[in-house]
Formats: C-alpha cells, structure tokens, sequence
C-alpha cells in the first residue's frame, strides 16, 4: 500500500491490513465469481437504470420499432385556453444527422378575444414512462434544444410539472418556470424544477406563449439526484451496489448482434458515447426504442463507480441465429454472416475500444473522445468479450477465429472471453464445437449459458466433472432457474456452492437477466423487479447478494461435515438438497462458511475452523428462510436475509432449517 492510500485510509478511520497468508489445505479459486449482467431487456435502461423521465424525448420513434409508433409516441399535443396551432414532425437541418426528427410547433393563436385568465398556449405534453414520479424538495433539471423559424420573433415558453385534477379543471401546478428563445439557430435551453409535493403521475408541459413557429428536440428532464451524480437512477444502482458485484457484462445478450432485423439493428459501441443528441438511437432487440443515452460511457463510468471491471461484448460479424423467428430453421437456422472481406471493420471496432478505454489522450483520437467527455484517465479494460451466444457454425468460427488472432496480437494484455452458443451443456453440438474452438485459440475464458428448472440446479454437478487441466476457464454469464421463488434461489444457492468448489475452472458468473420493469416484462424470472418508485429484489437477489459479499480467493474443502455425512466428506453428494462451502478472502481477512439446504428435513453441521488460528470472538450470522413457494413480488416481499451476532468458535455445530441459506462471516 502506497502512503498516500494509507494516508486516506487513516482519514476515513480504517486501519491498513496486510493480507494474511492462507492456511495450508485450501485451494486457490478466483475472487471474481459474482458479477451482473446488463441486458436492455423489460426496458431495463429507458425507464429503469438510466434516470431520464421522459419517454421518446428526440421524437426518433418509429413504425419500424413498433406498428402505431411515430414521431409523437409518448407526447399528447395541448392548446389550453382556446389556443390554436399544431404540431408537426420535420427532418430537414436536424440537431445531428443520428437525431433526423423534431417536432414543430406552430401557434396561430394563444388566447381569446377577450382575456383569458387560465391555461393558455400551444405545445406538448410528456407523462413519461408510465407517469413521471417526482418528488417535494428535490430538483430536476429541464432541457430541450429550441430554435424560432428565421425572421421570427423570439418565443416566450412555459414549462411546467403539473399533477391532473380532473376533467374540466385545471391542473395542478408542482414546478414552473419561463423561459425566452432567442435563437435562429438549435440551441440548449436548461432549467430547474423543484416540485412543492409528491407526485407518482405527473406530466411534463411545453407551451409556447408567442405566435409564430418554433422546432423543439432533445426533451429532457433529469433528476438531480442519481447515482454519484452520474445520471443512474439511485435505487436502482444502490440495489446493484449491494450485489458487491466484480465485473458487469455489457450491453448483452441478444442485444449484442441485433438479433432481429439484421447488421443495421446491430449494437455499435460508437453510436453510444458522445453528447446525448450526437447518438444514433437503435431498434432494441426486444422490441422497443433504445435511446443509448445509457451508452458506453455510462457504463464504464458506472463500473468505476462500483469497483466492478468492466466487461463489454462485441459483435463479431455474425448475427443472431433467431433472427426474425428462426429458431425452428435447420441446419444454421437464421444466422447472418458478414462477408470476409468486410470483417476488418469489426475487427477495428474492437481496437478502438480498446483504445478508447485504456488509451492516452494526448496519442489516441478515441482517447481523447473518452477524455473530452469527462474522464481523461484510462478506464483500465481488462476484459473484453467476442460474440454472444451464436450458433458455433463454421461460418461463426472462422471469422471468430479472424477478429480473435487480430486482437490479441494487438492487445495481448486484454483477456478475450469467447461463447460457447446456446444451451451450454456437454453433448450440445454448438457447447462441443465451442469448447473445440476455445481450445484450438487457448482462449482464455469461455461463455456457458443455460435457464433450466431448479430441479437441474438442485441435482447437477457439472463441474466436478470437467478436465482441471485445461488453459480455458468457464465464465457462466446467463444463468438462472425458471421460476423465482424462495425454492428456486435455493437451488441456485446450492448450485453456486458447487461452482465455488469449482471455483480453479469456474472463474466468472452472472445471474440473468437482471432487470424487468413492471408492465413491460420481455422474460421471467428477473433478478430485480422494479416501478417508477421502487425495486422489488427476489429471493435468488438474496443469493447472489450473500456470495457477492463473500467472495475469497482460498476455499477449504474438509471445515464442514453434515451429521449423517461420513466424517471428514464435506463435498456435497449427487443430487443431495444441501451442500456448503468455505472461503478465505486473505485481503480482508475473512472467513465465510456458507451452509445450504433445500430439503424439507433440518440438518446439523459440524464446523472445525481449527486451521484459522487468530479468530475474532464473534461473527456475524445471515439467514435467508421461508416456505419453499415463498416469493418476493409486487404485492408483497416476504423473503429477506436476517443478521445477528453470534460467538465464534472454532469447533461449532450449527442447526440449518429445512428450506435455509446460512453464512457465516468470520474476521481473523
């Protein structure tokens, strides 16, 4: 440790550790087991994660996302006070070429003959994502870009938070403020807002007051208030924060490669940084508008912000094979390839990126992009994912093989994470030829996915079974069993304590998908459940949260017997419903003892710490317990984790209830 760390660290009150040297008997494992996935999935960034509260405010939605939508999706038009006018959507001399669309509004008339003592103008009306929730007190900073048709005068305009009363009544108003357009030519006009109350459903209103033409794009409203000031949504990233995550996988998932209407619907990363109206807005994948105002930046901003390392997937030049509903086609169903001879653009994005992460400002162009936005430093990329999920194709493998030899022999200090395809289970065609391909490159790291029942979690030891030799280690990045109650995390729960065994092949996991958002559920079960006002967390949230905050890089695999067990066997039996596990983190000098059981029948379970010799007197118990069909949802949320603090002892015997998670946290 520096001094100047030591220095801070003494500021802040915390005392210096040195790290411990690990007992004899533990195996090394990786500290990176529990990370997130990030998926635009249920509308997980426009409305969720990303803290902007109006819906579609560039007017870039179109039929081609979705039948019925256009320009005005998401906006109501408002002559209050026998106003007169329109509005209108325009292309010509847009904001940027990636934003064509805005909206002109024209008013012919703002009052009556005579005087009018209401609501009066002509303009536009924004409830958001289902409601806009803001609340007493806090500010929330208004934007848009404006310019008045040439020769025109300047425009007097109202923007308001307002709250509905009631037919035939005026609305209620929680913020105001006035604001004068001058310019001939787009520019930014910001304002603040402080609403005098809460309000779950209130409307954001533009109404211009002065007669004339005036083009309007770029709608925002932001609070003020959002995660380290970095324009995530605070409960959200806090809910994240408690995950203790390692890495977060980004942008997807099927997001990846477009996956529904071929390479021009597919994710670049180059789109997404940049001032928000300089970005090209996507069909998502899932069937919805994709902003990307929560784009690259954000999201390593968002990993720095956590501790997390970033871990971004690129495409590779081949698409989704359920493009277009293609899974039923045989033998490469729908999957899209890029001609060879384009693939060097691929290739090139993916230095880029690089370069852009990790590059000097003052010798890299992408470099100084990242630096003019706001973070001159290197973001310090370690990781870097290739393709997601594609059918392990010929076609797939050779231009895999093509981006793959290009990057590392640029960047041989980026470690490549690969794809095994779909349905990551031995015997798969596409999981056989994969692993085959991972072995031939002596890639690093490649990506499993499966969704199964819990009775899958509950059962398989995959890994015990794979060869401990090999140079690849395994990163699960989707995961989960198919249902979400208290059940269902325990089986994850078991589940992860054999990947924790196996944690000297098994370096990465991370559970999907991680966001829905209520009403507008793409797939289930999720991780997080959220509204406007709130995250609802799941029991398997719990799970993931207790080996988030016990990662280690040592674990011990003779501490724990279960009564019934032969004495000294602490790896659990095939298709037992409990198991555990015990893992040294020599940084923080803690030991986790976690205890699982699924079954219906009590267990006990005898700990001999003995080999830990500088134990603290006590340590710190969670439980996570209920029914077996208990669940977290909307209505109610029985199921959370209860803390207390017991006596430590080396030699212990601890009662685990039928239908528990147990962990136990030492400091030594």
């Amino acid at each position: 440790m520096t001094i100047l760390a030591a220095l801070a660290m003494a500021a802040l009150g915390l005392s210096a550790q040195k790290p411990m040297t690990a007992p004899q008997g533990g195996k090394q494992i990786s500290d990176e087991l529990i990370g997130i996935f990030f998926e635009d999935i249920s509308s997980s960034a426009d409305g969720g994660l990303y803290a902007e509260l109006i819906q579609n405010g560039s007017f870039e939605f179109n039929t081609t996302e979705r039948d019925g939508w256009g320009p005005g999706t998401a906006w109501r038009f408002l002559r209050p006070g026998h106003s007169l006018g329109y509005i209108r959507p325009y292309t010509d001399n847009p904001l940027h070429k990636n934003n064509p669309t805005y909206m002109r509004i024209h008013i012919e008339r703002v009052k009556e003959f005579y005087d009018y003592a209401g609501w009066k103008g002509v303009g536009l009306q924004s409830d958001g994502f289902g409601g806009i929730s803001v609340k007493a007190g806090q500010t929330y900073d208004f934007s848009a870009f404006f310019r008045n048709a040439p020769k025109q005068d300047d425009k007097d305009i109202r923007i308001a938070l307002v709250e509905h009363q009631g037919r035939g009544k005026d609305p209620k108003v929680l913020a105001e403020a006035q604001i004068n357009v001058n310019a001939v030519d787009w520019e930014r006009y910001p304002v603040q807002l402080t609403p005098t109350a809460d309000c779950k459903n209130a409307s954001l209103q533009i109404l211009v007051l002065t007669q004339g033409d005036i083009d309007v794009d770029e709608v925002s409203l932001m609070p003020q208030d959002t995660y380290k000031g970095h324009g995530l949504r605070r409960d959200l990233a806090e809910a994240l924060e408690g995950l203790h995550p390692k890495f977060m996988r980004f942008p997807g998932g099927c997001v990846v490669h477009g996956g529904g209407d071929g390479f021009w619907d597919t994710y670049r990363w180059k789109n997404t940084i940049g001032p928000r109206q300089t970005r090209a807005s996507l069909k998502n994948t899932w069937g919805y508008h994709q902003s990307m105002a929560l784009g690259y930046y954000e999201y390593f901003q968002f990993c720095e912000d956590l501790g997390m390392q970033p871990l971004p997937i690129l495409p590779c030049g081949v698409s989704c094979q359920g493009t277009n509903g293609g899974w039923g086609m045989w033998p490469t169903q729908a999957q899209d390839v890029v001609p060879m001879d384009q693939m060097d653009e691929w290739v090139q994005d993916a230095l880029d990126l690089i370069e852009w992460a990790n590059g000097d400002p003052a010798t890299s162009k992408w470099a100084k992009m990242r630096a003019d936005q706001g973070h001159p430093a290197p973001f310090g990329l370690k990781y870097l994912g290739l393709g997601n999920e594609e059918k392990i194709s010929p076609e797939f493998a050779e231009r895999f093989r093509y981006i793959y030899n290009k990057v590392t022999k640029a960047h041989p200090e980026i470690v490549i994470v690969g794809t095994a395809g779909p349905g990551s289970h031995p015997g798969n065609p596409d999981f056989d030829n994969g692993w085959r391909l991972a072995e031939e490159l002596q890639m690093p790291i490649i990506d499993e996915h499966y969704y199964e029942p819990n009775k899958y979690f509950l059962e398989s030891r995959q890994y015990d079974k794979y060869p401990r030799d090999r140079q690849t280690k395994v990163y699960l990045g989707e995961y989960a069993a198919k249902d979400k109650k208290l059940i269902d995390a325990l089986a994850e729960g078991l589940y992860l304590l054999h990947v924790e065994r196996n944690g000297d092949v098994v370096a990465m996991t991370s559970y999907a998908p991680l966001f829905a958002k209520k009403d507008a559920t793409n797939w289930n079960p999720d991780l997080i459940y959220f509204d406007n006002e709130r995250p609802y967390l799941t029991c398997s949230y719990y799970v993931q949260q207790m080996f988030g905050q016990s990662s280690g890089q040592y674990y011990y695999g003779d501490c724990v017997t279960f009564q019934g067990d032969e004495a000294g066997v602490c790896q659990p039996v095939e298709k037992s419903l409990y198991g555990q596990s015990v893992v040294l983190n020599v940084n923080s000098r803690t030991l986790y003892v976690k205890l699982c059981n699924a079954g219906a029948e009590a267990k006990k379970a005898d700990l001999d710490l003995s080999r830990f010799r500088s134990m603290k007197k006590t340590a710190t118990k969670t439980v996570l317990t209920g029914q077996p069909d208990d669940e977290n949802n909307y209505e109610r949320q029985p199921i959370a984790p209860q803390k207390e603090t017991i006596k430590a002892a080396k030699k212990m015997t601890l009662d685990v209830a039928p239908y528990s998670f147990v962990m136990l946290e030492f400091a030594l």
